[in-house]
């Protein structure tokens, strides 16, 4: 984060240091758990500490992977799509360890804070809400992933890490919701926070996680509704929030991704001292990219509207399979690399980027797709969303990911208006209107409120306007959908030579989801051997 500074380091080595043993004793050579938290400096590397355990760019991106959006060729997102994961799978391991992580070093700063008796009352409850929000926000997503899960309110003895038992997930959301509504009045709006500050925890941000913690519940549209009217008009009290003009210049225009009126709360980077590199992955190898890692599918491309507001399969859309990529939603534009698609290199220079096999006029063999070529795409396929024109080499980036924004806000809104019956041409104006609009359509037709199915139409709005940020798994397991999105090819452009199977659609992996096992992951076999009150999910 754009706070986080060299002293992170030193922090971590007085928090390993004060987590080792109990004195009896302060010693007065150097810092123990008796004074460690004495000092303001080291309270605030804590902190720091803490907000570099919130999240990472792989658990943002990867989630693509295990959702319809995209497809990964190796390793535990390809076994998880397939069907194929155990309760042995690494990620699901790696990721429960994450999260626990967090929730123990912020019990640890929840338990310790109040021995500093120089830093002033206000700035100590802040730093207390802060990290119940990191809480709240690690048990909402292990109970997204693993449903029931232990829910450690306090620093556990080792003792207690062996037996505490599994809280339903009905109650960890509601621990969550009281969690954050206990620490909103503690927290500053968006607009009192300076921009030295920028990417700390804000009303509106702990808004938002509750926001998504209710309407992943699924039965609580009224409450997801007073929650979003909050942000959308009271802002004065949570904060000033608006879309910003231009939707691609959010994720890879410098100065608007790390300083705009969308952000709710991102990951802060910062060139050199806190990077992510997953897009050396996802571009394509005419312009650097190493290889592709998590490539767009043809379902996620098809699924952008032409510009007259109109599925690419309605009668009248004017879509030609053959020139599928013209009048379509800006979006897509922004979000994926197709056949012939005009790149724009960093110094505003274009580059024609052809992937279909043969097509390169100069160079025929060099094409972007291969079939069978670890190094190219496997759709045909590749990622300009969250490009960064100033990345170091091999694409290290310090561009912020945005965890939550103010389209997602609009859309949840619509979606939960929708569910309730209130959807009409005030609210739709507001929401996919607005958001249609900012995308770059003009013709009535898309921006004016539709007839037909509405549910339909806010998720196809959704997946376009969130692609890539790792909501669309969530999604498609919220609505209960998984079992038909997942289950059968993932595909690419019509690149294949064997015209007769799919209709030419490149075939990539083959997905199962079993409805009765799949929308749980399992719970580690590690854990369950270390504790015996834990048990396993259903099917594995």
């Amino acid at each position: 984060m754009k706070f986080l500074n060299k002293n992170l380091i030193i922090a971590l080595s007085f928090l390993a240091l004060a987590g080792c043993k109990k004195l009896d004793i302060a010693p007065t050579d150097r810092f123990s758990d008796l004074t460690f938290w004495t000092v303001d400096v080291n309270v605030n590397n804590a902190l720091n500490n803490n907000y570099s355990l919130l999240y990472n760019s792989s658990l943002y991106f990867e989630p693509e992977a295990l959702s319809d959006n995209a497809y990964s060729p190796s390793g535990d997102l390809n076994l998880i799509a397939s069907g194929n994961a155990t309760s042995l799978t690494a990620k699901f391991a790696g990721d429960w360890a994450s999260y626990y992580r967090t929730i123990k070093s912020v019990n640890i700063f929840l338990e310790n804070i109040d021995q500093n008796k120089t830093l002033p009352a206000a700035t100590i409850a802040r730093m207390k809400a802060e990290n119940q929000f990191m809480r709240a926000f690690a048990l909402f997503n292990l109970s997204k992933w693993y449903g029931d899960v232990p829910l450690p309110d306090h620093n556990l003895t080792p003792e207690e890490a062996q037996v505490i038992p599994r809280t339903s997930k009905a109650a960890v959301s509601d621990y969550i919701i009281a969690q954050l509504e206990a620490a909103i009045p503690s927290l500053p709006s968006k607009d009192q926070l300076p921009a030295s500050e920028n990417g700390r925890i804000t009303k509106g941000a702990a808004l938002a996680l509750q926001m998504r913690t209710l309407l992943y519940q699924g039965n609580k549209m009224a409450e997801v509704v007073a929650v979003c009217e909050k942000l959308i008009n009271n802002q004065a009290t949570y904060g000033t929030y608006s879309l910003t003009p231009n939707y691609s210049a959010l994720f890879s225009d410098p100065a608007t991704n790390k300083t705009n009126s969308e952000s709710i709360l991102s990951l802060q980077y910062v060139p050199t001292v806190r990077t992510w590199q997953n897009f050396w992955d996802f571009a394509p190898r005419t312009v650097g990219g190493r290889v592709s890692a998590m490539a767009p599918t043809q379902e996620l491309v098809d699924d952008y509207v032409m510009l007259n507001g109109k599925g690419i399969k309605e009668a009248g859309s004017g879509y030609v399979e053959t020139n599928p990529y013209v009048n379509r939603d800006p979006r897509l534009t922004a979000t994926v690399v197709y056949d012939r698609y005009t790149w724009v290199n960093p110094n505003n220079t274009t580059k024609t980027i052809y992937i279909r096999p043969g097509s390169d006029p100069v160079q025929p063999g060099l094409d972007e797709y291969s079939p069978g070529s670890q190094s190219a795409s496997a759709t045909g396929y590749y990622w300009r969303k969250y490009f960064d024109p100033i990345a170091l080499s091999s694409f290290v980036s310090g561009n912020n990911l945005h965890l939550f924004r103010y389209a997602e806000v609009l859309l949840t809104y619509a979606e939960a208006k929708n569910a309730l019956g209130q959807m009409d041409a005030t609210v739709w104006a507001k929401t996919i209107g607005a958001l249609r609009a900012r995308a770059g359509f003009t013709d009535a037709a898309a921006l004016s409120f539709p007839a037909g199915d509405l549910t339909a139409v806010i998720r196809r709005e959704r997946r376009a306007e969130l692609a890539m940020e790792g909501l669309r798994v969530d999604d498609i397991r919220r609505w209960r959908v998984a079992e038909t999105t997942m289950n059968g090819f993932a595909h690419g452009a019509k690149f294949a030579t064997d015209q007769n199977i799919d209709n030419g659609y490149i075939r990539t992996q083959q997905r199962k989801f079993n409805p009765q096992r799949d929308y749980l992951w399992a719970v580690p076999s590690s854990e369950i051997s270390l504790n015996k009150n834990l048990t396993q999910n259903p099917g594995y």
